[in-house]
């Protein structure tokens, strides 16, 4: 499973930077929805998303779509590893939005004064399962004793194994849970036999016995009411710059609904995927669009509800990574999503 992550270097900053100066300079025509140009000048937005082969091969499908170009976005797109670096680049008006990425850590951080707000729902269902190498292990009950690898405390792949345990009706301190990262590295330890168990992407989910491991537990049956993924941004951001952040969703709704609905949606995703990630593994590419046109996963009305921003929260204060909790407004602002819907039906 290879990921290939473009990390934020100062001189990408800094030309992004530049890059926004010159969009913000630049005069625009005033335009209602559905008018026949956009803008006399495209949109600057930088998008700060994570580097899994997902995002990686969405990233590639909306280039190859041209959907940024439909709504005249010119988008700066960098990729990095983990939650704090997503949040220190939004936070530091280096990136502007976030796209595809649990947003767990989100609620803590501006329970802490960050300004970031939540703007549109993405990815509903965990396109998750709990892997295991140890044939001993057929059911969640049997990880009482065990080691599990996930992220760290309060990260995601740490919240989903807590509320899988919960349903199950374990006690988290029957498990130990190792920090192993990723999603792609807790499934190389599992296979590698380093932990018992632990939670890895779809995308291998019909090559199980190919690497010696088998499933005891989807996430997207089990934890349906879990909010996988959601798209969040700077405030500073959503002031200055909300045109252009409506427009970046609009793509990536049209680009769901594509995937979702669109006949060709199949062949297209797997162009993408190759061009992403490369022939090797077509089988795990094939696997995520199936998984995607099957559950029906994304938003495509790119809408966040309070009983999901609830359900997170109890989460996050029963592990004590936030310790009030927030009014829904004080998380989420959903009108750019509104306007990105608007933006998708009049185009």
């Amino acid at each position: 499973m290879n990921v290939f992550t473009r990390k934020v270097t100062r001189r990408s900053v800094f030309a992004g930077g530049a890059a926004l100066a010159v969009g913000a300079a630049a005069p625009r025509l005033v335009m209602a929805a559905g008018s026949a140009s956009l803008a006399d000048l495209p949109y600057e937005v930088n998008i700060v998303n994570t580097g899994s082969n997902a995002t990686l091969v969405l990233q590639a499908l909306l280039d190859q779509l041209g959907y940024l170009k439909e709504f005249n976005v010119n988008a700066n797109t960098v990729n990095v590893g983990d939650g704090t670096k997503l949040m220190g680049s939004l936070i530091s008006s280096q990136a502007d939005i976030c796209l595809l990425s649990g947003f767990s850590q989100v609620l803590p951080a501006i329970e802490r004064g960050a300004k970031l707000k939540l703007v549109a729902g993405a990815n509903r269902l965990i396109a998750q399962a709990l892997y295991t190498s140890n044939p001993d292990i057929k059911t969640v009950e049997d990880l009482r004793g065990k080691t599990v690898g996930t992220g760290a405390i309060g990260a995601l792949l740490h919240q989903m194994m807590i509320a899988l345990l919960r349903k199950h009706g374990i006690d988290p301190s029957e498990v130990q849970f190792v920090n192993i990262g990723s999603s792609g590295a807790v499934f190389k330890a599992v296979v590698a036999g380093k932990v018992d168990a632990g939670p890895a992407m779809v995308d291998v989910y019909d090559q199980q016995a190919d690497y010696g491991v088998h499933a005891i537990a989807d996430f997207w049956s089990e934890l349906s009411e879990y909010p996988y993924q959601g798209s969040y941004a700077g405030q500073k951001a959503i002031d200055e710059k909300g045109d252009g952040l409506a427009r970046v969703l609009a793509a990536y709704g049209k680009m769901y609904r594509f995937m979702m609905e669109d006949p060709s949606a199949e062949d297209a995703f797997m162009t993408a995927y190759k061009t992403a990630i490369g022939a090797a593994d077509e089988s795990q590419g094939r696997m995520m669009i199936k998984f995607t046109r099957d559950t029906q996963s994304y938003a495509a009305d790119l809408m966040i509800t309070k009983e999901q921003i609830d359900y997170m929260q109890d989460l996050n204060l029963e592990l004590e990574v936030q310790k009030q909790r927030l009014s829904f407004d004080q998380i989420v602002d959903l009108s750019l999503a509104k306007k990105a819907v608007a933006l998708i039906e009049a185009a």
